[in-house]
């Protein structure tokens, strides 16, 4: 397992660059699955937009204005930011920077480095307005296609999507949550999908009713790519060791042509840290390994996953009423994961004397939306093409 880039490097390469500590094998994933998923989402909804579906949107901007205080003022309090914890990795004694998640949420940092990176913020945002600046500043009409829109909603499904999945794994340890709030909240651990899902759905609805961006349609798009997004994500999951593995499973491999770690896995030197230690392991940190090999389940929803994105990308052109596409994604994702539920480690609920787990849930309402929201999109259509054809008669 590789908790951090540090360690996948002094592996793989044979380097130890310690500032590499500080990038999650997780949140690397995570970021790269959010990169791909924008440029593929970004194609799709240009694709859309020749076909006639999206229409454009106008609005109003002042261009040639000088650079404002709040333009000033807010470059510098990113760049502070930035390198009052960023460059401070690289800077500080490693004593203070071992642990770089705590790092962050901790109150040290490097005033110099701060203050000389928000200086600097500001002095290219005020150089940038000074270049554009227009002796006459004037009002221009732009129009702003769905396509164009994709860093938005890309950064909105990034927040909330971070903060769904947060507070849902909160609500799902919630006794435990009580008992030590703080490893909770400031933690880089512990997300669970179906709250980032949820959540960011929500942002979404608000931002595209807000844009006029047609709902159906977007929501069409977005499946796709966030079936491929989740598929790129769990391949943090796995190198991470992040704890979304499976039940026990220490029977031996019984497929020839399946190497003996894609069927059951202990998961040495997992970030979570749980485990046995690892005899002769003389790391500071993640020296510890599951006692009893379990599932590598988050290996199984990479591929399932991915094949289920390559199934939706070949049905995006043949489905005709929009919104269909969509409801089949709900369907799919709700599908997958009730089944992977079954051999994955999770915490049982009480839920009307039954005690499934919240992702199996969810996944069941999901795939019953899924599948309701598909017979309703096509009688919708069906009836208003009946409709059509009548006054036409």
């Amino acid at each position: 397992m590789y908790p951090n880039l540090y360690y996948a490097f002094r592996d793989l390469f044979g380097v130890e660059w310690t500032f590499l500590r500080f990038v999650n094998s997780f949140g690397f994933f995570v970021a790269i699955s959010f990169i791909i998923s924008a440029i593929v989402l970004s194609a799709e909804l240009r694709r859309k937009s020749k076909g006639g579906l999206f229409q454009p949107t106008e609005m109003q901007v002042m261009v040639g204005q000088p650079a404002t205080v709040s333009d000033l003022l807010l470059n510098f309090l990113l760049g502070f930011l930035m390198g009052y914890k960023i460059v401070a990795l690289f800077i500080l004694d490693n004593s203070a920077t071992v642990d770089p998640q705590a790092f962050i949420f901790s109150s040290l940092g490097s005033w110099p480095a701060g203050i000389g990176m928000g200086l600097l913020f500001a002095g290219l945002k005020w150089y940038e307005k000074n270049k554009q600046k227009l002796d006459k500043p004037e009002r221009r009409t732009v129009r702003i296609w769905p396509e164009d829109r994709v860093g938005e909603l890309t950064i909105i499904a990034l927040v909330f999507g971070l903060l769904g999945a947060k507070l849902f794994d909160i609500f799902e340890n919630w006794s435990d949550f009580l008992t030590r709030p703080g490893d909770y909240i400031f933690s880089a651990k512990g997300l669970t999908f179906y709250g980032g899902l949820i959540c960011a759905a929500l942002a979404m609805w608000w931002y595209a009713k807000k844009h006029k961006i047609g709902f159906w349609h977007l929501n069409d798009a977005l499946g796709t790519t966030m079936m491929l997004a989740y598929s790129i994500g769990r391949i943090g999951c796995q190198v991470s060791g992040d704890g979304d593995w499976g039940i026990e499973n220490p029977k031996p491999n019984p497929f020839g042509w399946l190497p003996d770690w894609a069927w059951s896995y202990t998961y040495p030197h997992n970030v979570n840290e749980v485990g046995v230690p690892i005899p002769g392991c003389t790391d500071d940190k993640f020296c510890t390994q599951l006692p009893v090999a379990v599932f590598p389940t988050p290996l199984y929803e990479v591929v399932f996953c991915f094949l289920l994105f390559l199934v939706l990308w070949m049905l995006r052109k043949r489905l005709k009423v929009p919104g269909t596409l969509f409801a089949i994604y709900l369907m799919l994702n709700g599908m997958e994961r009730f089944l992977i539920e079954k051999i994955r480690v999770n915490v049982p609920m009480n839920f009307l004397g039954f005690h499934p787990t919240q992702a199996e849930i969810i996944s069941s309402f999901l795939f019953l939306s899924g599948l309701g929201l598909f017979i309703w999109l096509r009688k919708k259509a069906k009836a208003e093409k009946s409709t059509l054809s009548s006054k036409q008669a």
